[in-house]
């Protein structure tokens, strides 16, 4: 008993010496490197600097503000901020910082906050692998008080050899045009380094007059947008056109940012609530956000006029409604179906509305259009009503 005691007892010793241990400056960046090399690919913040700057505003991972906060570049709580707070003494006491709910939050919001401001834009002019440029850049736009802010971050970045994962990273990047890059003798030593193949990779997109990410404004279904390949960077076209990122994935029925993984149109102004056609023919392998996206016409409608969710799964030759008033040959086998299970279905008639149905069959309005995903009472003659669900 005395044994297990004794044992018990130098293994709390050891776990709280363990716990008091601060992270080093590797360790910081062995834990952190995969995050900030994702968020180069996604917005084009050179994963060395982030790394940097990361390592330099938490104290290597051991600061008060980032363990009750997961703010690792701290970044203030600014008017537009929403989300949690904390409160932390920095240049004043008791300023307001942004709180995030991990760590791979506050990176990304770390690189929007950066891809989003007009001041920070001339950044991303310079060649990724430029880190004293990048450095002397973010002291000109005013990131940091600190007058030798970029020496530091020259300097960790040179003690860690940081912008080898830059350029390691710039030569997996899938799609080169997503960012503006200049040629600049700084770094061609450092790309000499690398295996022939990289360094061709590097040379290319340094030396290509078309390299600068600058995708033409068309219309497409007479609506203002642009194509973009597989690998473009949603956040960066936002930017460039000036439009909220959050309005660009709204506009493209899209919930998550990051880079595109299949060529696309991406609509810079919103879709149509109908199509221009009928109908449309399903041609072979596509979803429902293809057939959308295709034709400009909102996901939730084209979904509502053939009652389907996103995830059905469609046939070669489906005949698909773009419009309210017109039944498709998929909600028509839906309408069908539902009969011979024992459903009733209503077809509306001249002068009927929601309110006049409903008292007829004595079922409430808000029943009505959940049965049948009506986004408006308005209705057309002929078009058929779930009665009962």
């Amino acid at each position: 008993m005395k044994k297990i005691v004794v044992t018990i007892f130098y293994w709390l010793m050891l776990c709280t010496i363990s716990w008091g241990q601060k992270i080093t400056v590797q360790q910081y960046i062995d834990t952190y490197k995969d995050i900030a090399i994702a968020e180069m690919k996604r917005a084009g913040v050179p994963a060395a600097i982030t790394l940097a700057q990361g390592v330099l505003e938490t104290e290597s991972g051991n600061s008060d503000l980032v363990k009750k906060s997961n703010n690792h570049f701290g970044i203030k709580c600014k008017a537009e901020w929403t989300g949690n707070t904390v409160y932390h003494d920095d240049d004043e006491n008791g300023e307001c910082f942004r709180k995030y709910d991990s760590s791979v939050h506050s990176y990304r919001d770390h690189s929007d906050f950066l891809r989003t401001r007009a001041h920070y834009a001339f950044l991303f002019s310079l060649n990724p692998a430029d880190y004293k440029g990048w450095a002397y850049g973010l002291k000109k736009a005013g990131y940091a008080t600190n007058p030798r802010y970029p020496q530091i971050l020259i300097k960790t970045i040179e003690d860690y050899n940081l912008n080898q994962i830059t350029i390691e990273t710039l030569a997996q990047m899938p799609d080169y045009s997503q960012f503006k890059i200049e040629k600049n003798s700084s770094v061609s030593s450092s790309i000499a380094d690398f295996t022939t193949n990289t360094t061709r990779k590097i040379e290319a997109i340094i030396e290509s007059p078309s390299s600068a990410y600058k995708l033409p404004k068309k219309t497409y279904n007479g609506l203002k947008a642009v194509y973009a390949d597989s690998g473009t960077s949603l956040l960066a076209i936002a930017t460039q056109y000036d439009i909220a990122l959050s309005n660009l994935l709204d506009y493209n029925d899209l919930i998550d940012d990051g880079l595109l993984n299949a060529p696309t149109w991406l609509y810079l102004e919103r879709k149509l609530t109908e199509g221009k056609q009928n109908t449309y023919t399903v041609k072979g392998d596509e979803t429902l956000y293809d057939i959308a996206q295709r034709n400009a016409i909102q996901l939730s409608s084209l979904m509502a006029f053939n009652g389907l969710n996103e995830n059905d799964v469609l046939k070669k030759g489906d005949l698909l409604s773009l419009r309210s008033s017109v039944i498709s040959s998929v909600a028509d086998k839906k309408y069908k179906d539902k009969v011979e299970a024992g459903t009733k279905i209503h077809e509306v008639k001249p002068k009927e509305n929601l309110f006049t149905i409903a008292r007829l069959y004595k079922v409430p309005i808000a029943d009505l259009r959940s049965w049948n995903k009506l986004e408006s009472d308005q209705l057309t003659v002929g078009q058929k009503l779930v009665i009962s669900k």
